[in-house]
């Protein structure tokens, strides 16, 4: 692979990284400082979550602290994994039932923050990280 492609492949992952990361930072920012989790808790509870306190705390610090795992590229491919199982219970506890397009509370955002994340699992943050700077990314 050239030097070229090897540029606009890591480019590419810090494109989707901080896109998603600032994403699920935001969403995770919310449950825990304007929302509460105890207003999550009682909303996943609402839905018939079993565990519901341990899972929505769970979920807001995952969110808000895997998103800044994944700007900083830190951690990034347990950040991503962490994340996509996140995503894949929203989808199927929260959106499924409600069809594909978002404007109906469907899975189509939550389907393409999951893609990001499983995506960046797999493939690991590229050059321009935290992990990479460390040598943690396996590179």
């Amino acid at each position: 692979m050239s030097a070229a492609t090897t540029t606009r492949a890591d480019l590419g992952l810090l494109v989707i990284r901080l896109a998603a990361g600032v994403t699920f930072a935001a969403h995770g920012a919310q449950k825990v400082f304007v929302s509460g989790v105890g207003a999550v808790t009682e909303g996943f509870a609402g839905m018939g979550l079993p565990m519901a306190g341990v899972i929505a705390t769970l979920v807001s610090f995952g969110e808000l602290l895997g998103g800044i795992a994944l700007l900083a590229g830190f951690l990034t491919r347990i950040a991503g994994a962490g994340l996509t199982i996140i995503m894949l219970g929203a989808i199927v506890h929260v959106h499924l039932k409600n069809g594909f397009f978002a404007s109906d509370g469907g899975i189509e955002f939550v389907l393409v923050l999951a893609a990001c994340a499983s995506g960046i699992a797999l493939a690991g943050p590229g050059r321009f990280s935290v992990d990479r700077w460390r040598g943690l990314d396996g590179a």
